[in-house]
């Protein structure tokens, strides 16, 4: 059997659109994601996509900084971003369709962040809570532990 790396990633939502009623009732709003390295960003955008219940799709891209919204972070975009004016200040780094998860050299502890839907910036924060090797068959990337109830897309038509 071949082994390959499992990385376990806490997803949490750090800014959107969300009522105060919502927030008051989650504080916190987050998903542990599994995804073999050998997987993509856009496999995990996937991913956090249908953790969260998203049902629209819109432009999003992944940022590694000391900070969220942070000057000059280095991104990793869709592939027209890659050719055309990009939305962001800095040319991107990289491709998120071909970037795998294992190129990314990633550690336990490390931090980066998921912009999705430019308009409604609905930021999330990712942290490496693990890396593990891992020989069984198992579909991956999977949802292992949710918390809070997954934010309405639009914030009064759900109220």
């Amino acid at each position: 059997m071949n082994a390959y790396k499992i990385y376990s990633l806490q997803v949490t939502v750090i800014e959107g659109l969300m009522s105060d009623e919502f927030v008051k009732k989650n504080p916190v709003v987050s998903r542990t994601i599994q995804i073999r390295g050998r997987q993509t960003l856009e496999q995990l955008h996937r991913a956090i996509f249908r953790a969260f219940g998203r049902e629209d799709e819109h432009l999003y891209e992944f940022h590694f900084s000391d900070q969220p919204f942070g000057p000059d972070p280095i991104r990793y975009v869709l592939p027209f971003e890659m050719e055309e004016e990009s939305f962001g200040t800095t040319q991107p780094a990289g491709n998120l369709t071909k970037t795998k998860i294992e190129s990314l050299n990633l550690n336990s502890g490390d931090i980066f962040y998921y912009w999705f839907d430019f308009g409604d910036n609905w930021w999330h924060e990712i942290q490496v809570t693990g890396i593990e090797e891992a020989s069984a068959k198992s579909r991956y990337p999977k949802v292992v532990k949710k918390v809070g109830e997954s934010p309405p897309k639009y914030m009064y038509w759900d109220e």
